[in-house]
């Protein structure tokens, strides 16, 4: 408690610093799952991704991520177990965030695409088990989320997998792709334009003081839906489409419709990322904040205050500019080889299981996530389609991940203790 009392201001500071450093890590290395097909696919260029994931990963970050930063900040430990030592529950806290960004930036470094989810989560029950012992860990709710790890890519992968299949049903395998493709991909923006809406406005909008009745969510989200889709109707039929470019690459134009629908999952992923991954950088922050201001007093349902959703956000928008192509590059072109048409399909496979997840406070890795859908996505075209070496070293990277959070934050959380003692 003398920690908190001398040293509060300062560990307010601190905190702030290594959860906007947490954040930047976050931008660096999970842009690849909101950015990365886009690019990969060539339907955006960098700074194009960078332009687009500015505004909707900000956004996402600011009105939708306050359901998971409550799991990420009380889910994972019991933070009662700190009634008596909330000091050490600040430190602690203090050294996940620093350990989970260091190790985020190392691996961006190197272009891994490694689970930010495993990174903080690994880091806060390292300090958990030095600190009080394993009883502080909640192993119940811990396990159920070690479990989201292996249930949601399977989720997004079968997703993504049925959504290329209808693809191609209904518009490849067709005698004529390009006038299919004006006819359904509107649909196909309605359905993002809908999955995206539904999260945002039952979930997020509370942040800004918007509180909407389910009835009318869904009708506003199938207003919103609806005259996306038209309007991109409207634009697809307005584009120039040059037969002759078929010779050179077959279905070019049926391509570049879907790359004008990938324009629109970028940003449904960009918000669907921001919503749930700003969570682990904030979550720890707003643990620390909420022990300070309270004087040491361990709170459950504490408010997050008002600049910590920001300072995620401008964190993970700041990292994505700065330090993310070599993962973006990994992730886009190394999996598999995508166009526009699978790129939607692992897009919006994604984007819908991380919204989901991120509605119902369970933080998902969204690294897994996409990686399930282009999975699934390759698959449809049968197993040879995918790069097998480069899956067994990402799958590598996310084995490492969580213990090397835990062993660095248990090593910072010592250096921590010796310093304010």
């Amino acid at each position: 408690m003398d920690i908190i009392a001398n040293y509060g201001t300062t560990l307010v500071l601190v905190a702030a610093l290594f959860g906007f450093l947490m954040a930047w890590g976050i931008g660096a290395n999970d842009v690849a799952n909101a950015m990365g097909t886009s690019v990969g696919t060539k339907s955006l260029t960098i700074r194009q991704a960078i332009i687009i994931a500015m505004i909707f990963e900000f956004a996402g970050a600011y009105l939708a991520g306050g359901e998971v930063t409550a799991t990420i900040r009380n889910g994972i430990i019991d933070t009662n177990a700190f009634a008596d030592t909330p000091d050490l529950l600040v430190l602690g806290m203090i050294a996940s965030l620093l350990a989970a960004g260091l190790w985020l930036i190392l691996a961006s470094y190197f272009g891994w695409p490694v689970s930010t989810t495993h990174s903080i989560i690994g880091a806060i029950v390292g300090f958990g088990v030095v600190s009080i012992g394993p009883e502080a860990v909640q192993w119940s709710k811990f396990g159920g989320i070690v479990g989201s790890w292996v249930v949601t890519p399977a989720i997004s992968g079968i997703i993504a997998y049925f959504m290329f299949i209808s693809v191609q049903k209904l518009i490849f395998d067709t005698d004529n792709p390009l006038a299919n493709a004006k006819r359904y991909v509107p649909f196909y923006m309605f359905l993002t334009a809908l999955v995206i809406c539904l999260v945002t406005i039952k979930k997020g909008l509370t942040h800004v003081g918007l509180h909407l009745s389910d009835g009318e969510g869904i009708l506003l989200s199938i207003a919103i839906s609806v005259a996306l889709s038209i309007a991109g109707w409207f634009y697809i039929r307005g584009q120039q489409y040059n037969p002759q470019d078929d010779n050179k690459m077959h279905f070019a134009n049926v391509e570049k419709v879907f790359g004008i629908l990938m324009v629109i999952t970028a940003c449904a992923m960009a918000f669907a990322h921001g919503s749930n991954d700003v969570a682990n950088a904030i979550g720890p922050l707003s643990a620390v904040v909420s022990t300070v201001e309270s004087a040491g007093q361990i709170t459950g349902n504490s408010h997050i205050a008002w600049w910590i959703l920001p300072l995620g956000g401008i964190g993970i928008v700041i990292g994505l500019a700065t330090m993310g192509e070599k993962v973006m590059a990994t992730v886009g072109t190394g999996i598999t080889h995508l166009t526009p048409s699978r790129g939607f399909a692992a897009q919006l496979a994604t984007a819908a299981t991380v919204v989901i997840a991120s509605g119902t406070g369970l933080p998902i890795s969204t690294t897994q996530t996409l990686v399930g859908a282009v999975m699934g996505v390759g698959l449809a075209r049968g197993i040879a389609a995918l790069n097998l070496g480069v899956l067994r070293n990402i799958v590598i990277s996310w084995v490492i991940t969580l213990p090397a959070g835990a062993i660095l934050a248990i090593a910072i959380f010592y250096v921590l203790q010796a310093c304010f003692s």
